[in-house]
């Protein structure tokens, strides 16, 4: 039996570009679909929720012109698109989806329905939540991390390409270490940025697990639900 009978699969945007330095590369969709498909073969309920960083970054106001609130819904609808080609790769293996949105957009995504999304899952549906929270300034961790709570997910699986939390950055800092294990007031304490503070704030006062992963390296998402030790485990 999976160790999680439900997930949320936090993914960033950028790792949807692959190689590339801008939008999405097919290969990389394909194989994230093909993880996804791994584990919900197994009976796990997933849930789904990616930035949109390859298509829009909420970038600096004085050197855009954009004020916050009005790039933060650009990013909001970058998500949606980043979704809807998650959706397309996730049905090209087979699977039944839904892309439910926080700004409504009928003609392509439901509206976000807490409970009408915990029935797809129930039917064992991918659901896939974009637009983030529908506010400004919150971040789409926060979204994460929201609705991992409002559909009582068992854990946030936040796949980045990076195998877990290190005591600095590993890409820049060859010395850095690794936790296998690291709890909430820890990351406080030591500065660890896993994700953004109300992210964060809310997974520790809700007692949500959050486990950092290498999503890029085929069969970790699989050996994770299993109950094998992939990545860092805050709790």
């Amino acid at each position: 039996m999976p160790k999680y009978k439900r997930i949320l699969l936090k993914l960033s945007g950028e790792a949807l570009m692959g190689n590339k330095n801008f939008g999405m590369d097919s290969d990389v969709i394909s194989q994230y679909a093909r993880e996804i498909k791994s584990v919900t073969d197994l009976g796990v309920e997933v849930a789904l929720v990616i930035g949109g960083g390859n298509i829009y970054r909420g970038m600096n106001e004085a050197e855009t012109g954009i004020e916050r609130a009005h790039g933060d819904y650009m990013g909001m609808l970058a998500t949606v698109i980043n979704g809807m080609a998650l959706q397309a790769g996730l049905e090209k293996t087979g699977l039944f989806t839904r892309l439910q949105s926080a700004i409504k957009m009928e003609q392509i995504a439901e509206p976000y329905i807490r409970r009408r999304a915990i029935r797809h899952l129930e039917k064992g549906r991918v659901v896939i939540f974009g637009a983030g929270t529908g506010n400004p300034y919150f971040t789409t961790d926060t979204a994460g991390s929201l609705r991992a709570i409002e559909i009582n997910a068992d854990v946030i699986l936040k796949g980045t390409r990076v195998d877990g939390v290190y005591t600095a950055d590993p890409e820049k800092d060859p010395t850095a270490t690794k936790y296998e294990e690291v709890t909430y007031q820890e990351c406080l304490t030591k500065n660890l940025r896993i994700m953004d503070m109300t992210a964060f704030t809310l997974c520790m006062e809700n007692n949500l697990p959050i486990i950092v992963f290498d999503m890029n390296k085929t069969g970790n998402l699989k050996k994770l639900v299993d109950g094998e030790k992939v990545g860092t485990l805050i709790h």
